[in-house]
């Protein structure tokens, strides 16, 4: 049997108010939350910290990583090799994209379930809007990892009974190139046919599985179309789970996988979920869960990363964030662009965080060293990853000149627990906040972008209780 055995998802620490729009700009805004991507985040960042959730819930290494998103930091560049890179798995690992649409989540999720051997679909959308838009106020970011594989991998969680897709070409959501922000045909008009599409979807997705409406436990419905997701939500009833919107926003493609993560965190063995996903067309699929799940612990729930956030985010600083608020620089010069040659040679410290520990001694050095600071030992090192070891603040500064899109810049020395210094800049924190002694981990994060280039590396956070 092949399904879902290992999940992780991953939601910014960041919160914006709704009303703090209508506040500044007199429109849009509304009640709750969205989540919002930091100003050192992009899709695959955040990819990268749902595969990282992902993989620590004990799920064996996967062979081939399906990466969707919407909205890709690079085109003609694959970004799934950086996500490949930043987990540190071997070179024969196949990372391929599948971008450009919501739909392609679908493309993600039935590559990896249907390819031989251990697969990670990895799903992350930043959703952006023109200010006081809707979709400013009710997109949202975030990102969510599955692992699928057969039961001598590892127990499978979730297995698919029956699925089935609906097709449909007509113009509803489109961005052209270049694009910031998206367009919307008359909401009635998609309503109209995504709730056909739909219905002939969960239709033959339920037939295939051999079960009613009346057998399932819980509906998930996922889709950028409100009107759409509201129509077709009658069917749930008080099975219908809570799509999030309120609390962090839609994240696009990142929406399904999220909201079957967020299920699964609270699925007792034996359910029956009901996966609806529109976009361009309606996919549906029949789950249900194993008795494994009730002994499968999830290294973050959707709820707890839900409730770490920070709702403290001012509107101007968002704008700013997304490009639609320029503000004076520093009084610094513009950073310069990475080289390619030197990124490629250092993969291992860039991407992966992996330095490099003294056989004799145990001294580790970060970056690594050929030569040990302890004894003098010259190329007798062992390659260490320390992506995932917590560390404590030795000490830190505050920098209101340091080039960045949201100063001040803190920058720690932190110890590794086991060993190690290092010297980094921290992010998701309050600078006032910050004192010696305090515990942090490590993210993988965008330093900046100069000449197109996205210089990628791990920064500090605050560690999660």
């Amino acid at each position: 049997m092949r399904g879902i055995i290992g999940y992780g998802t991953y939601v910014p620490y960041y919160r914006l108010d709704r009303s703090k729009i209508t506040a500044a700009m007199g429109s849009g805004g509304g009640r709750g939350h969205r989540a919002v991507a930091g100003y050192d985040e992009d899709t695959t960042t955040m990819g990268v910290e749902a595969a990282r959730n992902a993989l620590r819930g004990s799920s064996p290494i996967p062979s081939s990583i399906w990466f969707a998103t919407a909205n890709p930091a690079y085109l003609d560049k694959t970004n799934a090799t950086a996500i490949q890179a930043a987990l540190d798995l071997p070179q024969e690992t196949w990372a391929v994209d599948a971008g450009g649409s919501a739909r392609s989540a679908e493309a993600a999720i039935l590559g990896a379930s249907g390819t031989a051997g251990v697969s990670m679909a990895v799903i992350s959308d930043l959703r952006t809007g023109n200010p006081t838009s809707n979709d400013e106020s009710s997109g949202g970011d975030a990102a969510a990892a599955l692992i699928f594989g057969d039961d001598d991998d590892a127990p499978v969680l979730a297995h698919a009974l029956g699925r089935a897709a609906s097709t449909g070409e007509f113009l509803d959501r489109y961005r052209l190139p270049g694009e910031s922000s998206s367009r919307i045909w008359e909401e009635r008009f998609g309503e109209q046919a995504y709730l056909a599409l739909a219905q002939d979807a969960i239709e033959r997705a339920t037939k295939s599985a051999n079960v009613g409406i009346e057998d399932v436990d819980k509906v998930i419905i996922a889709g950028m179309h409100a009107r759409a997701v509201r129509g077709l939500s009658k069917i749930a009833g008080d099975k219908l789970v809570d799509d999030l919107t309120g609390l962090i926003g839609n994240p696009g493609a990142a929406q399904l996988p999220l909201l079957v993560a967020s299920a699964l965190d609270q699925a007792e063995p034996g359910e029956t979920i009901l996966c609806v996903h529109l976009a361009d067309g309606a996919y549906a699929s029949v789950v249900r869960t194993t008795d494994a799940i009730a002994d499968y612990t999830p290294f973050a729930t959707v709820a707890s990363q839900i409730e770490g956030g920070s709702d403290n985010l001012e509107y101007n600083l968002y704008l700013t964030w997304r490009g639609f608020l320029d503000r004076e620089p520093p009084r610094r010069p513009d950073p310069d662009r990475p080289g390619a040659p030197p990124a490629f040679r250092s993969e291992d410290w860039k991407y992966a965080f992996v330095g490099s520990r003294d056989r004799t001694s145990g001294a580790i050095h970060l970056p690594p060293m050929r030569v040990s600071m302890d004894g003098g030992a010259v190329d007798d090192m062992e390659r260490i990853r320390m992506a995932d070891v917590p560390a404590t603040i030795a000490t830190f500064t505050v920098d209101y000149l340091a080039f960045s899109l949201s100063p001040p810049t803190v920058a720690v020395v932190i110890d590794f627990d086991g060993g190690g210094r290092f010297q980094a800049e921290m992010t998701d924190v309050d600078p006032n906040e910050v004192n010696i002694g305090d515990r942090v981990e490590m993210t993988f994060r965008r330093l900046f972008t100069a000449q197109g280039i996205h210089n990628y590396f791990w920064k500090a956070r605050p560690l999660a209780n």
